[in-house]
């Protein structure tokens, strides 16, 4: 019986929520009972010859386990009173055992029993939720004549790629579908730079990994999702339009610079828009993913974003939108600067991105005219004359 409801609302997810499934699930899925690798749990990675170990380069199960709330928060959060509030008002009888919450808070829920055994679905987000199914490259990821085309090939998530790891935390960092914000669940904002940045370090960068660039990958990224979401449940939502709108303009203020593509339609909220949209978002998200990001590409950025202060003075646009602009915008700014304080010391330019943080705080209290000035303020900082 739970086989057999666990499968009816796999069905019914993969119906309504195609893509949203395809990022989160297919690495756990497969048509072919047999041919699924099995699951193998964090707890295969814990030894203190492996990842449980001391020191930078063995502590990456410790750092995920004690200090990363994807070990236990996700799933503990479907028991808060919160959860229940939500669930109550969809008609959820469960939240841990509803697909429409355990597809983000507790992935293995819909893997089957035998395919993970002895791993439990508390884990919450765990270790194969972002590398992908341990049993193909466990034993073989740490021979010194694997490279890491070696790993990638056996089904290890190339999380190098910051294509693919945008991918890979895009779908539950970003799309909330309207009938769970509705009932209270919280909007989400996606920013791949900021997020990486907050999440407790168990990894290595690559020598010339630039924020600037995850963080502009991440946006497209964003973007895409986005418009596959307004593709789904239409226009009818004004928030869901000017969330859209917002990351449209953004990325459309951006590409020319970055990109030998454009996103080329207008800010009108329909699915027409929203479908040419996500495949030009998708196309420049691999491009941007694949090429050489300087410092000065992430100035040359940061100035033409600082510039765009009449935009909020536009009188017909909505207070809504322009909020929704505003709270995009002062990310990028945020993590643009930070991107070029690698690079060199000072940060003369703190306070004024402070107080734009402060003005984008309340979508309903939004004041254009202070932000706009604001803005003024902080590009006379960073791109004096």
């Amino acid at each position: 019986m739970a086989r057999k409801s666990i499968s009816g609302g796999l069905r019914w997810f993969l119906k309504l929520f195609p893509r949203l499934a395809l990022v989160l699930l297919l690495p756990f899925a497969s048509f072919s009972r047999d041919a699924a690798p099995k699951i193998l749990g964090a707890g295969s990675c814990s030894s203190s010859g492996c990842h449980g170990g001391g020191g930078a380069s063995q502590n990456q199960y410790l750092v995920w386990s004690l200090r990363d709330f994807h070990s236990s928060r996700p799933f503990a959060t479907l028991t808060t009173a919160r959860s229940k509030q939500i669930s109550d008002a969809l008609g959820i009888k469960s939240p841990a055992e509803d697909l429409r919450c355990t597809v983000c808070h507790a992935p293995l829920h819909s893997v089957p029993a035998e395919r993970r055994p002895g791993v439990k679905v508390s884990e919450g987000v765990s270790c194969e939720s972002c590398h992908g199914p341990g049993e193909p490259w466990l034993r073989g990821h740490t021979r010194a004549d694997w490279s890491h085309a070696h790993r990638t090939l056996a089904g290890m998530r190339d999380l190098k790629d910051l294509y693919e790891r945008a991918n890979t935390c895009v779908a539950c960092h970003q799309t909330v579908e309207l009938p769970l914000l509705k009932a209270g669940h919280p909007e989400l904002i996606f920013e791949l730079d900021g997020q990486t940045v907050s999440e407790p370090r168990h990894w290595r960068e690559a020598t010339n990994f630039s924020g600037g660039q995850a963080w502009f990958v991440g946006q497209t990224v964003a973007l895409r999702e986005l418009s596959w979401q307004l593709t789904r449940e239409g226009a009818g939502d004004p928030k869901l339009n000017a969330r859209w709108q917002a990351a449209l303009w953004l990325v459309q203020k951006v590409a020319p610079t970055v990109s030998s593509s454009t996103v080329p339609v207008t800010s009108e909220a329909n699915g027409e828009n929203a479908a040419a949209a996500l495949k030009t978002a998708d196309q420049i998200a691999r491009q941007a993913a694949q090429m050489y990001w300087t410092p000065d590409l992430s100035k040359k950025v940061l100035e033409g974003l600082a510039s765009s202060g009449p935009d909020f003075r536009q009188r017909e646009l909505s207070n809504e939108l322009q909020a929704r602009r505003a709270e995009r915008l002062v990310l990028a700014l945020d993590r643009l600067t930070n991107d070029l304080q690698r690079s060199r010391s000072g940060k003369e330019s703190d306070s004024e991105l402070n107080s734009l943080f402060k003005l984008a705080q309340s979508i309903p209290d939004f004041d254009r005219e202070a932000f706009a000035a604001a803005l003024e303020k902080f590009m006379a900082i960073v791109s004096p004359r």
